[in-house]
């Protein structure tokens, strides 16, 4: 049972501290969504986005107004897209990232992460393309997060991601940069990057993880 002080130092929090939840962001794996026809895929991936995510917002909302903590984002994280389009017969990853973005559109979040690749120890063919597809890819999207991991303690850094890397940021930047070079407030340059992470703009969902999972950032008081 609550008490009088509890009740008050909770609307404190909230009130001057600034107590917020900051995200809750539901993870979905991609991995069924392979295809070797690249439109199929896409369309996979759209579709159950949507299927998972559709009451998300509507779900945080309606926590937010029982609880009266503030829920500031809702979010959606995906497999590491390398590991999904690589299935696919093409050389454009362009539209698998459009598909991302029309889906976290559909579903009303504010951002959609896992347009990455972890290459720490040596690109794949895949990862090569959706590396240089990203200036494109976040220059056509609005909601799309990307995010590469080029080095780790134990594998040690791929010197040839981090030059490719380089001319990526610069021609992010330059296609971007009638926004203010947005495109690069959503792009992430990972060393040690943990199998899961939920946090954006590096945002992925781990290929250890279930089918899918919620993850609840919270603010704390300060």
């Amino acid at each position: 049972m609550l008490n009088q002080k509890e009740i008050l130092s909770t609307i404190a929090m909230i009130d001057q501290q600034h107590l917020d939840i900051r995200t809750i962001t539901m993870g979905i794996s991609l991995l069924s969504c392979c295809d070797p026809d690249a439109k199929k895929a896409c369309d996979k991936i759209y579709e159950k986005i949507t299927r998972y995510a559709e009451k998300l917002v509507k779900t945080g909302e309606d926590i937010q107004h029982e609880f009266g903590i503030p829920i500031v984002n809702k979010r959606i994280s995906v497999t590491p897209m390398a590991l999904v389009a690589g299935a696919s017969e093409t050389e454009d990853y362009v539209p698998f990232a459009m598909a991302l973005d029309r889906a976290a559109k559909t579903c009303g979040v504010n951002f959609i992460g896992g347009y990455s690749a972890l290459v720490q120890k040596g690109m794949t063919l895949a990862d090569e393309k959706l590396i240089r597809s990203i200036p494109e890819a976040l220059d056509r999207t609005e909601l799309v997060c990307s995010s590469i991991n080029v080095g780790s303690t134990r594998a040690g850094i791929n010197m040839d991601a981090v030059k490719l890397m380089g001319r990526i940021i610069k021609d992010t930047a330059a296609r971007t940069a009638d926004r203010d070079g947005l495109g690069c407030a959503k792009l992430v340059v990972f060393c040690n990057a943990v199998e899961d992470n939920p946090f954006m703009a590096g945002a992925f969902h781990g290929v250890g993880e279930a089918e899918r999972v919620i993850n609840v950032g919270v603010s704390g008081p300060g």
